[in-house]
This record gives structure tokens, C-alpha cells and sequence, in this order.
């Protein structure tokens, strides 16, 4: 089978797949879909004392030690989600040598703006305290997230007060990826999201875009040029050409074949057919630009 026809064969089958889930639960197909060979995992950890504050790890079955280490926060708005839904992330970046930690969260109603970004604070804290005990750097640390995970993530890469509340900075992180990130998004139009910020008292300070500033970890920004959920243009595009007039290093990518959805799920096996963002974030994560 040549090279070409392999490629189509896999975006064919990443279409079939496609079909099938959108009838489906999308996630839980996708997890039928992901082998258990390439990772040990450990559920259940509490980097806290609320139910939803807890994180399960991922790590390669063939281990090595001192592997750099990503932290995922998954989407929903801030109001659904949870990490059990996404262990094809875990598998895909175990697969590539990177362990990785999927944390839950409170979400409203429970909670509003900005308790979510203290309990993502408390995340990566527990896992800059206890990661060597699954073959972690430390010292490698990556935050990683989609949709509103990706928020989430960026306030906690560029907002130093977050950190700075569990003893740690942004300069403790090694750089951090968003996959659809809303970075950008006042005044607020999604009606689900907007109890979330105080609509319509929603704080400036509540958006990633205006915490830039030179100094703030590497970045590698994703996102789908179709996506009708989070406008790329505005929000990822803006959040780059910002960072880069600070002079922080910045990738920013877009895909034709995805959607808001749709650019998370090329990270499961049926799906990476349809773009490379598994290629293009284990290599920033094993080569990430320098400062």
C-alpha cells in the first residue's frame, strides 16, 4: 500500500468514524476506539478536598524517566465535562512519551468565575509536587487544554496571580498548548456561558488576551478555521499576534477539516487522519521554541 493511499485510507476511516459518533456519544465512541496497551493509569487522585477536584495520570507503559508532563483541561463551557470522558488524550500523549495528567474541576452552577482557575491552579501544583512519583520532569511541565480548557490554561500561563496562589509561576511552566481557546470574548454572546461571568458585568480582567506581557510562556495555539463556536480569527489569531509584538514565542495553526469539536478528537487513534495536532504537540512538547 503506498504512502497516498495509506493517508486516504486514514481519512476515510476518520470520516466513517465521524458518521458513526454524531449518532452516538461522541466521546464515549471515540474511547471504545482507544487501546489500553500504551499507558498505566492511576484514577482518582484528589489535589483537593471538593468531589470534583480530582485528576487521573497517565503514564507510558514503557517508561522513562524524566518525561515531560502535560496537564489537560477539557472543554464544556465551565459547565459540563468531565475527565473520565477524555481518556484518548491521556493515551494519545502517553503513546508519545509524555506523561499526562486530566483534571476535573468545578463548574458552574457550583461555582463562577474565577474559582475554576483556582481549582487548575491547585492541579498543576499537585502535579509539580508529585509527578516524579510516576516519571515526570517537573521541570518539564506543559498545560494543555480545549475550548474553555484552553482558557482555563491561558490564564493560568499568563495571569501570574494564579500560580503565584499555590507557590508557583508561569515561569515554572516549559510553555502551554490551546486547542479552539475563547481568549477573547467580551462582550459574551453564548447565553450559557454568560452567568458564568457575571453577565453583563463581566470583569476585563476575566480575558487571557489582556494578561500578555514579555516574559509569559512558549505557546502553540490551534485551532479550526470552520470553527463557528469560538471565532479563530478574533481569538486565536488575536491572542498570537499579541503575543508576539511582546516577544513571547508563539505557534499558531489552522485546519480545514475540523470544527470546534471535531479538532480535540484528532487527537484519538480514528481520528488523526483529519489533521496533525497529536504530531504538532508532542513535538512542541519535546522541542519547545526558546525564550
Amino acid at each position: 500500500m503506498t504512502s497516498k493511499i495509506r493517508q486516504m485510507f486514514k481519512v476515510l476511516t476518520g470520516t466513517v468514524v465521524l458518521a458513526v459518533i454524531t449518532a452516538c456519544s461522541p466521546l464515549k465512541m471515540l474511547n471504545a476506539f482507544t487501546p489500553q496497551g500504551s499507558f498505566d493509569r492511576t484514577e482518582g487522585i484528589a489535589y483537593g478536598s471538593d468531589p470534583r477536584q480530582k485528576l487521573d495520570v497517565y503514564v507510558p507503559r514503557h517508561r522513562v524517566p524524566n518525561a515531560p508532563v502535560v496537564v489537560f483541561f477539557y472543554g464544556g463551557s465551565w459547565n459540563s465535562g468531565s475527565r473520565s470522558d477524555y481518556s484518548f488524550v491521556g493515551e494519545a500523549l502517553a503513546s508519545r512519551g509524555i506523561v499526562a495528567v486530566l483534571a476535573d474541576y468545578r463548574l458552574y452552577p457550583q461555582v463562577r468565575y474565577p474559582l475554576f482557575l483556582e481549582d487548575g491552579a491547585q492541579a498543576v501544583a499537585w502535579t509539580h509536587e508529585h509527578i516524579r512519583q510516576y516519571a515526570g520532569d517537573p521541570q518539564r511541565l506543559y498545560l494543555m487544554g480545549h475550548s474553555s480548557g484552553a482558557y482555563n490554561v491561558a490564564m493560568l500561563a499568563l495571569d501570574p496571580q494564579w500560580l503565584a496562589a499555590v507557590g508557583l509561576s508561569p515561569h515554572d511552566l516549559r510553555g502551554w498548548i490551546g486547542l479552539a481557546g475563547p481568549y477573547d470574548f467580551l462582550p459574551i454572546k453564548n447565553p450559557q456561558v454568560r452567568p458564568v461571568f457575571f453577565w453583563p458585568d463581566s470583569p476585563p480582567q476575566s480575558q487571557p488576551i489582556n494578561h500578555v506581557s514579555r516574559g509569559a510562556p512558549p505557546a502553540l495555539l490551534i485551532a479550526s478555521r470552520d470553527d463557528t463556536l469560538v471565532n479563530p480569527t478574533r481569538n486565536t489569531g488575536g491572542l498570537a499576534q499579541k503575543l508576539r509584538a511582546a516577544g513571547v514565542p508563539v505557534q499558531d495553526l489552522y485546519y480545514s477539516r475540523t470544527g470546534h469539536a471535531t479538532l480535540v478528537a484528532t487527537l484519538s487513534r480514528p481520528m488523526r487522519g483529519l489533521a496533525p495536532v497529536l504530531d504538532q504537540v508532542a513535538g512542541f512538547v519535546k522541542t519547545p521554541p526558546t525564550q
